[in-house]
């Protein structure tokens, strides 16, 4: 179901997703990536509704996907603090269904990352899977102005002049620390799920992050390139770890 939600004055496209039947499940928020060329921010989460109801379909767990600010269908500028106010936002619309039995999160990319950090500050999430997630967004920042322009090129800016305060701006995407923040994840459950072939997270950051939070179930995908959401192998990781949450 296609419908949206309002966070900061501003309007998220979202999709949900539920299983069949009528009672109450388990949910998850399923976060996308930075956008990538060609088509960019216009292009972001575009098959996420579509892996969101196989999650349903096969899982049988709720899950609600939305396109973050600045991307696809929803307004906005692209900001860290504005992603997990964004990310926030979902887990409260979760939260306030009756029909949820608890929460979980599920990112790739960025959106992986992000979901750590979410969760370290917010207890009402259960356990977190991450799909290809950077340790750090310290490689965005070497040249702050060409990563500028690249955003710029990606179209996740809407607003002209944007960002007004560039500096913090910078420093926002500088202080996300994924192994941190998979730190005080613990104990609650941590998948970390990495392909050997992604041309932008090593092995090595999937390792970091599994290893601050100490009992994380590694799995390395051997041959798996970027996009591991679309690797059978990865989703039925995905999907078998669903299934072994205690609900």
């Amino acid at each position: 179901m296609d419908d949206q939600i309002a966070v900061d004055g501003l309007k998220l496209a979202t999709h949900l997703a539920r299983p069949p039947g009528t009672g109450p499940a388990p949910a998850l928020v399923l976060t996308h990536d930075f956008p990538v060329p060609p088509r960019g921010a216009l292009a972001s989460g575009l098959t996420f509704p579509e892996l969101a109801d196989r999650i349903a379909r096969d899982a049988g767990w709720i899950v609600f996907t939305f396109n973050l600010r600045g991307t696809g269908g929803s307004d906005g500028d692209f900001s860290i603090s504005g992603w997990l106010a964004d990310q926030r936002a979902a887990i409260d619309h979760l939260h306030a269904r009756d029909d949820v039995l608890g929460i979980w999160l599920v990112g790739t990319g960025v959106g992986g990352s992000l979901s750590l950090v979410s969760a370290a500050r917010d207890e009402r999430v259960r356990g977190v899977a991450t799909l290809g997630a950077e340790s750090t967004l310290r490689e965005w920042t070497r040249d702050p102005n060409r990563f500028l322009k690249h955003c710029r090129r990606m179209g996740v800016f809407r607003t002209t002049g944007f960002p007004f305060d560039a500096g913090t701006w910078i420093r926002e995407i500088e202080a996300i620390d994924a192994p941190a923040a998979a730190r005080l994840v613990a104990p609650r459950p941590l998948l970390v799920l990495q392909g050997t072939e992604d041309d932008v997270v090593s092995v090595e950051d999937a390792r970091a992050i599994a290893d601050a939070h100490g009992a994380a179930d590694l799995r390395i995908v051997q041959t798996a390139a970027r996009r591991l959401r679309h690797d059978p192998r990865a989703i039925a990781s995905l999907l078998g770890w669903l299934d072994r949450q205690e609900v």
